[in-house]
């Protein structure tokens, strides 16, 4: 094996992002390789992104030597992955640990795409402007480059904790529930922009007590030419009355007007009379690229699935993953029924982890999705939607205009999970913490320097930066208000996941 370490570029599918983002990557190798010269390493550089699969393969698939990818901004799963699958050559992804660029976000995916079909894999991260000054980092790297791996603190991951024997009923009913009638996940698509890691599979599925039932997101379209102007407009005026702050025109929104919520409203109805003909329980919307250039983003209707108030509410949310991603779908649907059972408000909120940072001592998560996220969080009460804003979603990636379901969340204890794959062996890492306020002109800072645009929620996970970048599998995290762990940790079981449960 040759002892030259390969750097290359995963990217983004999209010419646009792998542009905006190339001075950042230019000098984050310039830093990678500033520290492998400090460690008295060689390395050489893999000429350009990988946009395609077929580029992966072939740039990554005929080197021996060890390999290094750097994720500095959005990238997708398969842009690694069908590059390295079938070899065993060490592998370590590296990433910035910065808000503006997305970079660990693309990590995360990737890591748990790889940890779906067992490719081993080592992560390293720093926030320092200066790589090579960075101490943690330089030992992480020298530990890698000498023996192909890294070593990480495990004690934060826990077994499941011991459950209550009122919280052991509460889960017993949910799955009894499941058992009488199973949930049906809805998929509108497959998974989108290279989450391989949240596609388990009909088989999976089953044998975790769920079916799916896929239909082409092309049917959108057709059923939205069948929504009548009427319900459009008993749509619009719904939201409209409930409170929705709506942000038209302005620069870089300059084709935002109303007509747009109209067709986005267009296709929430569509899809839920798609969910009222299969009778299914939950969707998970594959959202970007499919119809990308024909329909506006699905943000503002992902928002409202996920809020029980919301046109031709039938008094419940509508579990919707976006991104066509059953690693949240899964947890989202179970979550929702504990709470229900245990007489808590429904609503389960669909996030990124994109950032953190230290405030006031203890170190807070940055979480932020451009859908998915319901009303809730905005104002803690189920019957308005209050608190919601809508922002034209970034001329640059979304040609049609549409806008957002975004807000500020609000105070409060909460539960978090994951489901994932370990080799095929499905996993649900679960968790506790606290949702926080911040000072207005700090959280003003912190979403200004991420997407202002998206639903935001500042969290104590339980966990720091570290324990989460080393052990969690998945850019992705459900998250509800109310402590539900204890019955999420015995009704994951039931339905036969292995659980961690992850506490600094």
């Amino acid at each position: 094996m040759s002892e030259t370490i390969n750097i290359f570029w995963p990217g983004d599918y999209r010419d646009m992002p792998n542009k905006t983002a190339l001075p950042g990557v230019r000098e984050a190798t310039a830093q990678l390789e500033k520290s492998l010269t400090r460690l008295g390493r060689k390395y050489r550089r893999v000429e350009g992104f990988m946009t395609k699969p077929h580029e992966a393969i072939e740039k990554l698939g005929q080197l021996d030597g060890p390999i290094i990818g750097l994720y500095t901004h959005w990238v997708y799963g398969p842009h690694t992955v069908d590059g390295v699958i079938g070899h065993d050559n060490p592998l370590l992804m590296v990433s910035n640990f910065s808000g503006k660029w997305p970079g660990l976000v693309g990590l995360l995916n990737t890591g748990a795409c790889l940890a779906a079909e067992g490719r081993k894999t080592s992560r390293l991260w720093t926030e320092a402007t200066d790589w090579s000054a960075d101490a943690k980092f330089l030992e992480g790297l020298e530990q890698w480059c000498a023996k192909g791996v890294i070593a990480y603190d495990e004690a934060s991951i826990r077994p499941a904790p011991k459950v209550s024997a009122a919280a052991a009923k509460i889960a017993e009913g949910v799955h009894a529930e499941m058992k009488r009638r199973r949930p049906i996940a809805l998929m509108l698509g497959d998974t989108s922009m290279g989450m391989t890691n949240g596609c388990f599979g009909a088989r999976l599925l089953h044998k975790l007590g769920f079916a799916e039932h896929k239909v082409d997101q092309a049917w959108i379209i057709d059923y939205g030419k069948r929504v009548s102007d009427k319900r459009l407009d008993d749509a619009l005026a719904f939201v409209n009355a409930k409170g929705i702050e709506f942000h038209y025109g302005g620069a870089g929104a300059e084709d935002f007007d109303a007509n747009g919520t109209r067709e986005q409203l267009r296709d929430y109805l569509a899809v839920l009379d798609i969910v009222d003909e299969f009778k299914a329980d939950c969707v998970g919307w594959q959202y970007q690229l499919g119809l990308i250039k024909l329909r506006p983003p699905s943000d503002f209707a992902e928002g409202l699935l996920n809020s029980t108030c919301r046109p031709e509410t039938n008094g419940d949310t509508i579990v919707d993953s976006t991104e066509a991603d059953q690693g949240n779908l899964l947890p989202m649907e179970m979550m929702k029924r504990l709470l229900k059972a245990k007489g808590l408000h429904q609503s389960v909120a669909f996030h990124d982890v994109r950032w953190g940072g230290e405030h006031d001592g203890r170190f807070l998560w940055l979480l932020l999705n451009s859908g998915s996220a319901g009303a809730y969080a905005f104002s803690l009460d189920p019957d308005t939607l209050k608190g919601v804003h809508s922002w034209r979603q970034p001329q640059q990636y979304f040609p049609v205009p549409g806008g957002t379901f975004t807000g500020a969340s609000l105070a409060g204890g909460m539960t978090w999970s994951r489901a994932w794959l370990d080799n095929g062996e499905p996993v649900m890492d679960i968790g506790k913490g606290k949702v926080v306020e911040l000072p207005k002109d700090k959280l003003a800072e912190w979403w200004n320097g991420t997407t202002p645009e998206w639903p935001i929620m500042i969290a104590d996970l339980g966990i720091g930066r570290d324990t989460l970048m080393a052990h969690y599998m998945s850019n992705h995290v459900a998250v509800s208000y109310g402590d539900i762990l204890e019955e999420m940790a015995a009704l994951s079981k039931l339905c036969g996941y292995r659980v961690r449960y992850l506490a600094d």
